[in-house]
């Protein structure tokens, strides 16, 4: 399949994604953070859980992108940024997606190793990609908390870098945007404290 030319623009369903996926992503992560810091009870059982389909959301979320992606070409970097910049947005793009991708498969497979089933909206238990393992969980664990903490690294230099290029590009519809998003994500993450 050939690799479609490139947009003027992103098409109404790729923002859509993009939106919907970074809303989700930021919630789950907010609720990682606090479920981390609660006792065993069953509420924290409970949080676990729909942490854990919220993961398989977004797992399913990303291959449909993933696939508009590669039907859609996304429209060309602004030929006014250094060369130095576009490999850095490219190569920042490229991160994002493989993380988007692998933090979901991370969780599952340390949910495999903890001997703890995904059991996708309490209908569909998910297969065990490992075996059980407990010492092994307690390294995935680790592995999935820093590929957590590397994205939300990445995402915060990717907002910036976003926002500085909206304004020196003279796109004040974009900074509206992008702060009402982020005034929203914030307030989220404040509420789960």
């Amino acid at each position: 399949m050939p690799y479609p030319q490139p947009a003027d623009r992103y098409t109404g369903t790729a923002i859509a994604l993009h939106w919907l996926i970074a809303l989700i992503i930021f919630s789950t992560f907010c609720l990682g953070l606090y479920v981390s810091g609660l006792p065993i009870s069953p509420q924290r059982l409970r949080l676990i859980a729909y942490h854990k389909w919220i993961g398989v959301t977004i797992f399913l979320l990303v291959l449909v992108r993933l696939f508009w992606r590669l039907t859609h070409a996304p429209p060309a970097l602004p030929p006014i940024l250094p060369a130095w910049q576009q490999r850095a947005a490219e190569a920042s793009h490229g991160l994002l997606y493989a993380l988007i991708f692998i933090i979901p498969l991370s969780g599952w497979i340390y949910s495999s190793a903890a001997g703890v089933p995904v059991v996708y909206l309490g209908l569909v238990q998910l297969p065990d990609l490992i075996d059980a393992d407990k010492p092994l969980a307690k390294n995935l664990k680790l592995v999935h908390q820093i590929l957590n903490y590397t994205l939300a690294a990445i995402v915060t230099v990717h907002t910036l870098a976003a926002l500085k290029h909206a304004r020196s590009l003279g796109m004040p519809h974009t900074l509206t945007i992008c702060n009402v998003a982020t005034s929203a994500m914030v307030r989220e993450c404040k509420l789960a404290y």
